[in-house]
This record gives structure tokens, sequence and C-alpha cells, in this order.
């Protein structure tokens, strides 16, 4: 929001303040003139009602009008320290967020202690006519008085929400600094409720003990208390739900985001009671989503997305369980001479390149990269989740695989070496630091596999123990050679080489 934006928001909610006041002023005013009316037949003489009324009226008039000048010129001179900061683009300060914060409050107390005093200076005023008079005057004004500052109090609020959502987007005070729900609910209650009920009880408690009093004066107080406690109270209520239940509106139109897996929006803070708490403690739940959303991503890019799901559902432990694996090891040639003659960021611009084609081929067949070592890469199929056919994803996958090196990064030299069988998959390390790996014979074998694949010329190579495990589509694809004995091995390992290598995208044989 730019500063004449706000400015223009910020002076739009005074004026409708002030205009609110003195709408709340004549609601006031309109509960002692009919209280008033009503008090005169009953403790006062035909003889003399008209001139007590005449007396009144004019005081009573002027009593409202100056005390809404006096709130006003009050008002003013407490406002730039309330909300100079508002005005001038900036964020307050602890004590100027508490000034702004509990403005509708100061303007209700404010407005309440002027109709006390006018209720006094008024009461002392009919003390000739007699005591009981004068203090049953006092007690209507006061009343006047808690009536339109309660209304204060809920309009005032209300309106400065704009302001409110500004102050507390600085910062979130640690408790609540205004009324609360129950302190609201309370208002309404003395607005729509304890005032006109203690009306009827006055005018109920004088009709019964003093004698003489004409019945239609009693009958037409009822009415109007009546009317007053089912007109202001339904207003107060309207006023007093809308504060509580648009903003649990909101939290719950966020609930709904996050469950639909939103997790971007957050509330405005607009309230700095128990239900801005709320609104604060939903945006801090968001907060904590999100964060948590980047570290499993993170997570799963660093250990593999298979392997961060089984974490998650199950917890981390040491120890493995022993798995029907397919594993692929791909390493690429000349790394050293490159590392020589290219520029460090270059090389690492084509391992990328390399690492991007074998973890969408290794993925799209169903299998995870357990690893990067170096310039190789070790990639198990048939855990962390069991699959039907992991030696058949293996071997699919490095035929994928060849074709798309060969397509897309002809620059390399690779090979890659397939193997299957037992092996024990699981978490090694310590408590403190540990990863999920694969341990086994096969991923020995496909790693020197890779190593002879590197020589010769098809740069695929797999061992006839993972063509046994295959089905049998796949073990098509495949043409048994010569037996060798693989490095660090004692027993010949009958090796296999693809039938022909398909193109990138060729559908898979498994």
């Amino acid at each position: 929001m730019t500063r004449e934006a706000r400015e223009r928001m910020v002076r739009g909610v005074w004026r409708r303040q002030r205009l609110a006041g003195w709408a709340s002023g004549v609601v006031g005013a309109a509960v002692v003139f009919a209280g008033i009316g009503f008090l005169i037949p009953i403790f006062l003489s035909p003889d003399h009602r008209e001139d007590v009324a005449l007396e009144n009226l004019p005081l009573v008039m002027a009593s409202v009008v100056v005390g809404g000048l006096v709130l006003m010129w009050i008002s003013l001179r407490g406002r730039d320290d309330a909300f100079g900061w508002a005005l001038e683009g900036r964020d307050p300060d602890e004590h100027e967020q508490r000034l702004a914060l509990r403005w509708p409050l100061r303007e209700a107390s404010l407005s309440l202690a002027i109709w006390f005093a006018g209720g006094i200076v008024v009461g002392l005023f009919n003390l000739d006519h007699s005591a009981g008079f004068a203090a049953a005057v006092a007690v209507a004004i006061w009343m006047g008085g808690e009536t339109a500052s309660a209304l204060v109090y809920l309009i005032h609020e209300r309106l400065q929400r704009p302001i409110t959502a500004m102050a507390l987007a600085a910062r979130q005070p640690d408790t609540a600094v205004v009324p609360g729900v129950r302190a609201r609910l309370l208002y309404t209650w003395s607005l729509g409720t304890a005032v006109p009920i203690a009306g009827l009880v006055a005018i109920g408690i004088v009709a019964v003990t003093k004698p003489g009093v004409e019945t239609e004066y009693v009958a037409a107080a009822c009415i109007f208390f009546g009317a007053v406690a089912l007109v202001v109270g339904l207003f107060a209520t309207i006023i007093s739900a809308r504060a509580i239940a648009d903003p649990v509106k909101a939290v719950r139109a966020g609930l709904d985001r996050v469950a639909a897996g939103d997790l971007a929006g957050e509330v405005p803070i607009d309230d700095a009671s128990e239900v801005g708490q709320l609104q604060a403690g939903f945006n801090r739940m968001t907060d904590g989503l999100r964060e948590r959303e980047r570290i499993r991503d993170l997570f799963g890019r660093q250990v593999g997305q298979e392997v961060a799901r089984a974490a998650l559902a199950e917890g981390t432990r040491l120890g493995g369980e022993e798995r029907e694996i397919g594993a692929l090891f791909v390493d690429l040639t000349g790394s050293t001479s490159m590392a020589l003659a290219m520029p460090p960021t270059e090389v690492v611009r084509l391992l990328n390149r390399f690492f991007r084609v074998v973890i969408e081929v290794v993925e799209d067949e169903g299998g995870f990269v357990n690893k990067f070592e170096g310039d190789a890469t070790l990639c198990v199929f048939g855990a962390p989740a069991a699959t039907p056919d992991p030696a058949g994803q293996a071997l699919c996958a490095a035929r994928r695989l060849a074709a798309r090196l060969d397509r897309e990064i002809p620059e390399v030299g690779y090979g890659i070496g397939i193997s299957a069988g037992s092996a024990v998959a699981g978490n090694v390390g310590s408590e403190q630091r540990f990863e999920y790996t694969v341990v086994g014979d096969p991923v020995n074998e496909a790693a020197r596999l890779s190593d002879l694949a590197k020589e010769r010329s098809e740069r695929v190579l797999a061992s006839d123990a993972a063509l046994a495990r295959a089905s049998e589509a796949e073990r098509e694809e495949w043409e048994q050679g010569e037996q060798t004995v693989l490095r660090g091995r004692l027993e010949a390992t009958r090796l296999a080489v693809p039938r022909h290598v398909p193109a990138p995208g060729h559908a898979r044989a498994h």
C-alpha cells in the first residue's frame, strides 16, 4: 500500500469513527430523554411536569453537545500519538502499537466518564424538585451513557480493523491487550439486556412503591424499554457476532485451503484479542507446515523420495532387512582428464546433465538413485519399496539410459553394470548420523561390471544372475556372451549385453 493510500485509509477510518461517536451520543440521548420523560409523570404532579421538562430538555441537550465536543477535543489531542506512525508510513513501536490497539477502549472509557459527569451535573440541577427525582435523572443519564459508550467501543473496534491489522503486522503481542470475546459479549448484554431491563425494573419499583402512579405511563415505559431491548440489542449482537465470526470464518477457510494442499495463504490478523491470537496461531501453523514441506522436499532430494516416504511413515532405525533387488551402477570414463582439461564450472555443469538423465530414467522405471560417488551412481530397484520385477526394471533402465546418454550427452563415455539378487537394505551409521544404503553381492557385482563395461564397445554389461531373475520379455532383449572373472571375485560371471539399445522414450519391455 502506498503512503497516500495508507493516509487516505487512516483518515477515512477517523472520519467514520467520529460519525459513529456522534451517532452513539444521539442514541444515548434518546435513551436519556425517554427515561426522563417517563420519570417526570411518576415523580411529579401534573402541575410541574411541563416546567420540569422544559428545564431539563435544553440542559440535557447542552450536556450531550458539550460532552461530545470535549470527547472530540481529547481524541484529537491523543490521536497523533496513537496513529502518527500510520500516517508516516512506518511500523509502530511497542508504545504506539499499544495505544492504537486500545484506542476503541480509550474512546469508550472517555465517553463513559463524560456521561457520568453529565449525570452528576444534571442530577444536581434537579435537586430542587426532589432528591429522588434528581437521583433518578442521574441514573437515567448514566444508563444512556452506558448505552452510548458500549456502542462507541463496538463500532470503533469494528471500523478500526484495517489499522489494527497494520499495527499487528509489525509484531504480535504476547498477550491480549484489548477486551476479548467475553468482554464483547458483556457489552452486548449490557446494551441489549441490562440497560432496558434495569429501566423496566426501576419503573416497576417506583410504580409499586409510589401511590397515584398513572398506569398508562408505566405501560408506555415498558413498551419503550422493550423496543430498546429489541432494536439496540439486535444491532449490538450483530456487531459482536461479526467481530467474532468473520475472523473465525477466515481461519476456517484457511484450514480448508491447507486441507486441499495449499500452504501459501495466511489470514490477516486484524484483532488484538484472543481472536487475533487465533489468527496468529493459524499463520504460525502454516509457517511450520511450509517449513516442514521444504525440509521434506529437501530430504527427499537428498536421499530419494521412496526413502523419505519410508522414513516418515516408519521412523528411522539402524539396521536393515533382506530384499530381492536389482542394482545398476553407472560410471563415467575419462573424468580425470576432463577435470584437467575443463574449468571446474564446466565439469560440474556436465555432471549435472549426466545425473539428470540418470535420475529421470531410473525413477521412471520405479527405482531410486541411492548415492552419487563422484562421477558414478548406484541405482537400486526393489528397495526400500518392494517391486514385482526389480531385475527386469534394472535391465530395462540400463538399456534406456544408454540410449539417452548416447543421444543427449555424446561427449562423455560411460560404463553401465547390472546385477540382481539378495541384499540387505537399511540405515547404516550411528544414531547421530546415518544413511540408507544397500549392501550385498549384487551391488559389488554391478560396480565390477561397470568397470569392465567402460573398456568394451557395448558399454552395457549385465550378469546372468540379473537375467535369470528378470521377466521373460526383458530377457528377450539381451544376449548372453562369454564368462569372465570380475575383479575381486573368485567365480566366473557369465556376461550379457543388449541385443539393441532402444531409442529414447521406447516402451519398456517388462
